[in-house]
């Protein structure tokens, strides 16, 4: 097909609504009356919708979309997902049991009902036998609905590691072993090094403040892992591991369930982020549902308080924090998603407009992906949500998402299961 012959973009037009983004805490405001023309996968103009519809009629054909005076912000990132996840427990044991086709189904799945949810970008932090890159093909090729997907391939462990009993993780030991796992998970086609710094919640023979890697190992990966061009984020727990690998450049802390001042604040000074993943601690119906063990429930749950004062101890600090559930995005937990759930956990600390950032520009930023996400801007990817409540009047607003859009094609509207159809 000739570019004179090529179908034109698609041309919509979003009314009737609050559009609001991340740039609140820096003193912008909600535009209420909004229209956004998307052409193809793109925005082409925000603004007030009458001069917005005007500048998009001129331009030719265009679909009216009434969002009924709905609020829309950027779609949510998870920065902290596994769709493979497999706890100790029956639940655990029957994701293990999987073939590799049933795998690959179970994933999908996953990630269909992520998307849906209104989480639009995730970044995947350990997956199984690398079904991870098979997943992010299909989606980039239309062939499954899903999230934007950046992935660590498999996690790096030393033998023996948390993790290690799983197919999600590479067991390495000395330098050299972790400057290969580092090279392997990037000749796969991973976006981001994992490795597993420490001990953790799910590790039966081992503890949460258990180091594992030697500074010479941790060295490796993170020179190796920045050679090429990629971050790394690394399992951490105690705040004595975390403050030497803050010393050694590492770029993102997940969990950080025994940060002190001290070591927050050196992460806050060489621009560490922090995922603190607060769920983990305080998911005991989620780990009575998958059948978890009574050591691992009392571990997690046991290191709750302390979890939560190292969050907001790091918040204190002035430390990045952005979301990312560890619990599967999509998973019904405590009347919501397990993605809203911790934005929500979050909030309770940092506030609405900052979980607001938490869930959006800031994860963008961090992926380095802002040109095209985190903000309902005109040339960015049209990756929007939309909902009934404010959420700069709380984040339960996101509990109320019921309109998603990734890359200007509608995949969810409630509307239209409702008497009379969507608009």
């Amino acid at each position: 097909m000739t570019a004179a012959s090529a179908p034109e973009p698609s041309s919509l037009l979003l009314g009737n609504c609050t559009v609001l983004d991340a740039r609140v805490v820096d003193g912008s405001r909600p535009l209420p009356d909004a229209g956004v023309w998307v052409r193809g996968d793109r925005i082409a103009a925000v603004g007030p919708y009458a001069e917005v519809a005007a500048r998009a009629r001129a331009a030719g054909p265009v679909t009216d979309l009434d969002l009924d005076g709905a609020y829309l912000t950027p779609g949510l990132v998870n920065m902290h997902t596994h769709f493979s996840l497999s706890l100790p427990g029956a639940g655990g044991d029957s994701v293990k049991s999987m073939g590799p086709h049933d795998l690959a189904l179970y994933m999908a799945d996953g990630a269909r009902r992520t998307l849906h949810c209104g989480v639009t970008t995730v970044r995947c932090v350990a997956e199984k036998d690398h079904a991870d890159f098979a997943l992010r093909r299909a989606i980039a090729a239309g062939r499954t609905e899903g999230p934007r997907i950046h992935t660590a391939g498999r996690a790096l462990v030393c033998t023996g590691g948390h993790g290690h009993e799983s197919s999600d993780t590479l067991e390495c030991d000395g330098p050299v072993g972790f400057r290969h796992g580092a090279r392997s998970q990037i000749r796969a086609g991973a976006d981001l090094i994992k490795v597993m710094i420490s001990g953790g919640i799910a590790g039966e023979h081992e503890r949460i403040h258990t180091p594992q890697l030697f500074t010479d190992e941790l060295a490796a990966v993170i020179e190796t892992a920045h050679a090429w061009g990629r971050k790394v984020t690394a399992h951490a727990g105690p705040a004595e591991v975390i403050g030497a690998a803050v010393d050694l450049g590492l770029d993102c802390v997940e969990h950080g369930y025994q940060l002190t001042p001290q070591v927050a604040a050196r992460m806050a000074e060489r621009g560490t982020a922090l995922v603190p993943t607060l769920l983990v601690t305080r998911c005991k119906e989620f780990f009575d549902e998958l059948g978890v063990p009574e050591w691992m429930q009392c571990r997690s749950l046991g290191a709750g308080p302390g979890h939560l004062e190292s969050f907001a101890t790091a918040v204190a600090a002035g430390v990045q924090v952005l979301l990312g559930s560890d619990m599967p995005p999509f998973w019904h937990f405590e009347g919501t998603n397990a993605t809203v759930r911790e934005l929500e956990y979050m909030a309770e600390v940092i506030g609405p407009a900052r979980a607001l950032h938490a869930g959006t520009l800031g994860p963008v930023r961090w992926l380095g992906v802002e040109d095209d996400r985190g903000t309902v801007q005109d040339g960015k990817l049209a990756d929007l949500i939309a909902m009934d409540d404010d959420p700069l009047d709380g984040a339960a607003a996101f509990r109320g998402v019921r309109w998603v859009m990734k890359g200007g094609r509608v995949v969810r509207d409630d509307r239209a299961a409702a008497p009379g159809g969507a608009r």
